[in-house]
């Protein structure tokens, strides 16, 4: 069970919103096209933790499903993240989904109550009974608090439309014990800034928020780690975790916000969904820094 179709480098789709909370539709379509137009990316995860998806209303999940379908249409890959805490919500928004036409499903697992691994994994199996697509796990335990092993992901392989996980975490020892135990399953890297060592683990590919504006410089990475070139792509690596670096001390999703304005995605607000803060002036001028420093001559 090889899905070759989903794989490659994956956007996090980042999402733009205005004042009032609602979808910045034009600049989402900005967004989008960019990622597909100068990134290069194979696809896009929509409905992600990148979207800001947790603190959304259903209606306006949909919104951004139908958002990213209408402007993707058959281009790149689509995955639709559905999952949350409401299994009921989730198995409506994979519906949707799947009758847009999206690709795959993916759902993270149920967080927030400590659900048993019987819990999880009949989350898992219901949500798949009733959603006529493929899925991937989404396992980020430093946010869940959900840890699964090799025991856990087997039984839940068994299930022949689960066909892969999105693997969140630094356990570099598990993922290798994953690629081993499941050659058919697949792989995706989590961590932009791991993205070298995942490769070296043969991942079939990597979701990631940083590739909506440093996709060139992370194909690369994929492209030299595959042909062998190791040092070379750790060169590469090296200089996008500096870039990542300085992201993530100036503020992720408001940072990358405005380094997409700097990169041309500059129709109507680039804020945040409340209560997640916006940029405030202090964090705009360094993301121009940032650009300058680590993005302007990109290509």
């Amino acid at each position: 069970m090889i899905n070759e179709d989903l794989k490659g480098l994956i956007s996090a789709l980042l999402v733009p919103y205005n004042e009032d909370g609602t979808v910045n539709e034009a600049g989402l379509r900005q967004v989008i096209r960019h990622n597909i137009d100068n990134m290069k990316i194979d696809g896009l995860y929509v409905g992600g933790s990148s979207g800001e998806n947790f603190m959304l209303e259903k209606d306006t999940k949909k919104q951004i499903f139908d958002i990213a379908k209408d402007e993707v249409k058959n281009d790149v890959i689509l995955i639709a993240q559905v999952g949350g805490t409401n299994l009921y919500e989730a198995i409506e928004l994979g519906q949707y989904a799947t009758e847009l036409g999206y690709d795959a499903i993916s759902a993270v697992t149920p967080f927030y109550y400590k659900f048993s691994f019987e819990e999880v994994k009949q989350y898992y199996f219901d949500l798949v009974d009733k959603v006529d697509n493929r899925m991937i796990i989404y396992s980020i335990p430093a946010l869940t608090g959900v840890e699964m092993g090799i025991p856990q992901f087997t039984e839940l392989f068994e299930n022949e439309k689960i066909i892969g996980v999105k693997f969140t975490a630094a356990d570099f020892f598990l993922l290798e014990r994953l690629r081993k135990a499941f050659p058919n399953h697949l792989i995706f890297s989590g961590f932009d800034e791991m993205l070298l060592p995942a490769i070296i683990n043969n991942v079939d590919g990597a979701i990631g928020s940083t590739y909506n504006v440093n996709g060139i410089r992370s194909r690369e990475i994929m492209k030299l780690a595959q042909k062998g070139k190791i040092q070379e792509a750790l060169a590469i690596q090296n200089d996008t975790n500096d870039l990542i670096e300085a992201i993530l001390d100036n503020g992720l999703y408001p940072t990358i916000k405005q380094l997409l304005k700097l990169q041309g995605c500059d129709e109507g607000k680039f804020l945040s969904r409340k209560p997640m803060a916006s940029a405030t002036q202090v964090q705009i001028d360094r993301s121009k820094e940032i650009y300058e420093a680590y993005l302007k001559d990109v290509k």
